[in-house]
């Protein structure tokens, strides 16, 4: 094993052990038995690839936002989380339900950004969820590549009735991916009376992400409906590289 691999492991761990209360450098190295200028060096080195970071007004070591972005699965999208929070920041959304970034994980939509309303009646959905059951999975299945839809097709099947009713046959699927892809966008609602409406996130010409608003089922309507598939498709646009 190499030494230095192990201690620089042993060392993250450690300070992801409480992961909001800062660690001393001297209390690292006494409690990992670690000579304290070895120590220094390994900490140096994380904290200037990330993953480490100096604790705000407080002396010791925290874990680095680099090392968040590998764990959830962002790593590769500071760009977009920055364009989303200043978009949120200045109020860019006029619908006040939640929004969310997702990006595909292996079967997966995976949850990057998310911005709560200040309705007193939320929707929830997890961090991870089953792609073929979003609407954020489906919109980013359907902006894939034929090589890479053929594989993930391959990988993961085809959806199951309960899940997709209408993409159980690959006939009927590669109907689902076209009415998504031209109309650009994808809307379901779920098993738990969820609603939600998926609009493509690009960069260099490629989706890389999808950008949701998605509610309760009960204040749904045919004019909101409306209203988030134009407020998704102009915040989605204004997410994306330029």
């Amino acid at each position: 094993m190499i030494q230095v691999v192990n201690r620089s492991i042993d060392i993250l761990e450690y300070v992801a052990e409480e992961i909001s209360r800062p660690k001393l450098m001297g209390n690292i190295a006494q409690d990992l038995n670690l000579n304290t200028s070895t120590c220094a060096n390994i900490i140096k080195t994380l904290v200037s690839r990330g993953l480490l970071r100096k604790a705000d007004g407080q002396k010791g070591y925290l874990i680095g936002t680099r090392l968040l972005e590998i764990s959830n699965g962002s790593l590769g999208f500071r760009d977009v989380i920055d364009r989303a929070n200043h978009l949120f920041s200045n109020k860019f959304n006029t619908i006040d339900e939640n929004y969310l970034i997702a990006v595909l994980k292996e079967d997966k939509r995976q949850i990057i950004f998310n911005k709560p309303s200040t309705q007193l009646i939320q929707a929830t959905t997890p961090t991870e969820k089953l792609a073929y059951d979003s609407s954020s999975g489906r919109l980013l299945i359907a902006f894939l590549d034929e090589k890479n839809l053929q594989l993930y097709i391959k990988k993961h099947g085809l959806p199951n009735k309960n899940t997709w009713p209408k993409a159980t046959s690959r006939i009927g699927f590669f109907e689902e991916i076209e009415k998504i892809k031209s109309q650009g966008y994808a809307l379901i609602e779920d098993t738990v009376q969820i609603v939600g409406v998926a609009t493509p996130i690009f960069r260099d010409n490629k989706v890389i992400a999808s950008f949701s608003i998605y509610l309760p089922s009960f204040r749904f309507t045919e004019k909101l409906k409306a209203e988030m598939i134009t407020q998704a498709t102009h915040l989605s646009k204004l997410v994306s590289s330029r």
